[in-house]
């Protein structure tokens, strides 16, 4: 097994390798790794943005997260702000360092690396919570953000450009459980 290191990234020189690792694990066509090539270097122009990657020895990147303080003035939060407000939370848009994408490629799930990414990414977020959405069933990813302290903030989340409805989930920096 490959020791794999958690250290931040220039993620607008490695978009690339990056999205070939999101469309692995998250199953992305070419086309909508295309169109998810443009967002992310739009992403990393916003202030306070940060992302790390996770690289073998040999250099090859595994794994990467990358978030921003949230604006609510991003696409984002304005899809999501409808269902945070009918659940009494829409609080959690102001003040929040937004994960924005985190993703391990599947040969190396399992190892802690996903863990490693989030905790590292919100340890140097200058706001006292964070929040992020992932797809709303319970799979090893809700697992693992629960198990840091992200609690459901609202369900059956509906994305324009998305098949599955995702959940909005919220946590206090920093994260419990961390390692």
């Amino acid at each position: 097994m490959e020791d794999v290191v958690v250290e931040p990234v220039n993620l607008a020189a490695h978009v690339d390798a990056a999205l070939a690792v999101q469309a692995v694990a998250f199953g992305l066509s070419e086309d909508e790794v295309a169109v998810r090539r443009h967002i992310v270097l739009r992403h990393l122009l916003c202030p306070g943005a940060l992302a790390y990657g996770a690289t073998t020895p040999s250099g090859r990147l595994v794994g990467f997260v990358y978030g921003m303080p949230n604006d609510r003035a991003h696409w984002w939060s304005t899809v999501v702000q409808p269902y945070l407000v009918r659940e009494g939370n829409d609080s959690w848009l102001d003040d929040s360092f937004v994960i924005t994408e985190l993703h391990v490629h599947p040969d190396f799930q399992g190892r802690g690396i996903g863990r490693r990414l989030i905790t590292t990414i919100t340890d140097a977020a200058e706001e006292p919570r964070s929040i992020l959405s992932a797809i709303d069933v319970e799979n090893t990813a809700r697992l693992l953000y629960r198990s840091l302290g992200y609690e459901d903030l609202a369900l059956r989340v509906h994305f324009p450009s998305a098949a599955k409805p995702y959940a909005v989930m919220g946590a206090p920096l920093p994260l419990r459980g961390r390692y």
